[in-house]
């Protein structure tokens, strides 16, 4: 059978036009042509496009902080607080959020809403949420507390931890310092709590669980490369690089 017979075929099975076969088919080798010579070129592409299809109606809301903090009352009580530890499913400091990036806010939000992300305690605050309080709440800490200038490159790791960073592709999504992510949905993580990281990152690689567990495909395989110890040490360096994020104490708790 000839190429232009193959190519006729495929595009009747598939029942799209020609002009959008004839994209499809050089976007198909490109992904072919990733996946042999660079498998993290591939993650931020599959990234790009997850981000493009899944913000497309979360970008036509625009948040208002000031609407936003007056919707925070179930936020402050742990976010609020510096040195507030969870305790579930076990001790740890919960996640800085002010200055991390509103995009990710919304999608953390919408995760733990629809039961992607399992966490007991903020599916229960999702839950009570719409899609304008999500962008209202993320427009406010994203400009939460006075802004932080980091360093372009973090500092170098040991050659061990740079050897699984590099396997993972930390740097690929996160940015070159951790602090600027290729796209807005995906979060600032340099500074972090180390602990919450540690946590997070092993989260994702817990399946089957009613009430702990991140179902995000792409975390997931990345995560489960590694054992927790490895793990650890990721968190340990990514949380120990100057960042962008902030506990900034709410006036209540002052």
């Amino acid at each position: 059978m000839t190429a232009a017979k193959k190519s006729k075929g495929l595009r009747q099975c598939l029942d799209i036009d020609q002009h959008i076969y004839d994209l499809l088919v050089p976007i198909s080798y490109l992904f072919q042509t990733m996946i042999r010579t660079s498998p993290r070129l591939l993650l931020a592409a599959l990234a790009l496009l997850a981000y493009s299809s899944s913000t497309v109606s979360a970008n036509e809301l625009k948040g208002n902080p000031q609407a936003g903090e007056s919707k925070i009352a179930s936020c402050i009580g742990c976010h609020g607080i510096v040195g507030y530890q969870a305790s579930f499913p076990e001790v740890y400091k919960v996640p800085k959020i002010s200055h991390q990036n509103g995009a990710y806010i919304i999608s953390a939000l919408n995760a733990y809403k629809s039961g992607e992300r399992k966490h007991p305690t903020m599916r229960s605050v999702a839950q009570t949420l719409s899609d304008q309080d999500m962008a209202d709440i993320a427009a406010y800490y994203e400009g939460h507390g006075q802004a932080v200038s980091v360093p372009e490159q973090p500092a170098a790791p040991s050659a061990k931890v740079n050897e699984l960073l590099v396997k993972g592709g930390c740097n690929s999504c996160h940015g070159a310092n951790y602090s600027a992510p290729i796209m807005p949905s995906y979060p600032k993580i340099a500074g972090q709590h180390r602990d919450y990281l540690f946590v997070a990152l092993k989260s994702y690689k817990t399946d089957g669980n009613a009430t702990w567990g991140r179902a995000n495909p792409v975390m997931g395989g990345i995560a489960k490369q590694f054992s927790n110890a490895e793990l650890k040490e990721i968190a340990n360096y990514i949380g120990s690089q100057p960042g962008q994020l902030l506990v900034v104490p709410q006036a209540k708790f002052r």
